[in-house]
């Protein structure tokens, strides 16, 4: 299997609880929390770990609660190259209303980066991509960290015999419109995320996977995928547009599902399925995930009971 690096600037300890009635300006009784490492490429490598993959994790931790991630990290198996954050690890909170299903969350900033550790950084992620291997970039940038990150980390990866897979979003995801760095390999985002960027509406499948054909023409990636929510998610490269249909399924928790979706169509990839199939195992992924609670993840087993109902089509 070709090997993975997940990278995740600005991980988190993911607390998730419940109540009854969350009201403000009253004590809530919560249910015991679950505890998680959190952040975009962790969440990837930990629905890796659960799809019966491997990868290792770049993770950037600092403090008392980033050796809490370290060895929530260990206890689940997934290989750790550690990285000095410039401060403590971040927590954040999910907290469930089991009156309502009503879910809040709330995100903690993480600590300020300075321009030396961006670049150290980038130069330690270089060391660190495998050879023929898959990168894959996800999650929040912290502060300090500059909107022309996911460019620059293209730029270094393009030197590597790396494939680069970028799943970001906000000001980063704007600035690789202007950025000159080297196309990625794959470039995910999600629907609001596509419509901000192209700054008009895509109401169709058609018109996500003509967006998406024109990124890869104007050479942001090789590949661009966009999620379309609850109606499945679109693929588009130079040669072809395919959508995978997402399964109907009853939602839970959204929390993860993104990171999901990237998890098992960058897996599918690594155990060499084809572009539409990993897309398919990528929309299967989501579905799964939407049908846990809180922070969790998919599964193997929903994955494996949901690929049938996530057919691929041409567009």
């Amino acid at each position: 299997m070709t090997a993975i690096l997940t990278i995740t600037l600005n991980p988190t300890v993911d607390l998730s609880t419940s109540a009854e009635g969350i009201v403000p300006e009253r004590k809530l009784r919560c249910t015991r929390p679950l505890t998680d490492p959190g952040g975009g490429g962790l969440n990837v490598s930990r629905a890796i770990t659960a799809l019966g993959g491997n990868s290792t994790a770049f993770v950037a931790l600092g403090g008392p609660t980033g050796d809490k991630v370290m060895r929530l990290l260990a206890e689940a198996g997934i290989g750790v190259y550690p990285f000095p954050a410039p401060g403590e690890t971040r927590m954040s909170l999910t907290a469930t209303d089991t009156a309502t299903g009503e879910q809040y969350r709330f995100v903690m900033p993480g600590p300020d980066w300075g321009e030396r550790d961006v670049s150290k950084a980038l130069t330690r992620i270089a060391r660190a991509a495998p050879e023929g291997g898959i990168v894959v970039l996800s999650g929040s940038q912290p502060p300090g960290v500059p909107v022309d990150f996911p460019a620059r980390l293209a730029a270094k990866i393009a030197r590597t015999k790396a494939r680069l897979f970028l799943d970001t979003s906000g000001k980063a995801l704007h600035n690789l419109l202007k950025a000159k760095s080297p196309p990625a390999d794959l470039l995910r985002m999600d629907e609001l995320e596509a419509e901000g960027l192209a700054a008009r509406p895509l109401p169709t499948r058609a018109d996500s996977a003509d967006f998406a054909q024109d990124l890869v023409r104007r050479g942001l990636a090789h590949a661009v995928i966009v999620a379309r929510g609850s109606e499945g998610n679109v693929l588009a490269t130079r040669e072809g547009r395919w959508f995978a249909k997402a399964a109907k399924v009853q939602v839970v928790s959204k929390v993860g599902a993104g990171d999901s979706f990237v998890a098992a169509f960058t897996l599918a990839l690594a155990r060499d399925k084809p572009l539409p199939e990993a897309l398919r195992h990528g929309a299967a992924g989501a579905s799964a995930a939407v049908t846990s609670p809180a922070t969790d993840l998919c599964s193997a087993r929903d994955v494996k009971r949901l690929l049938s109902q996530c057919p691929v089509s041409e567009i």
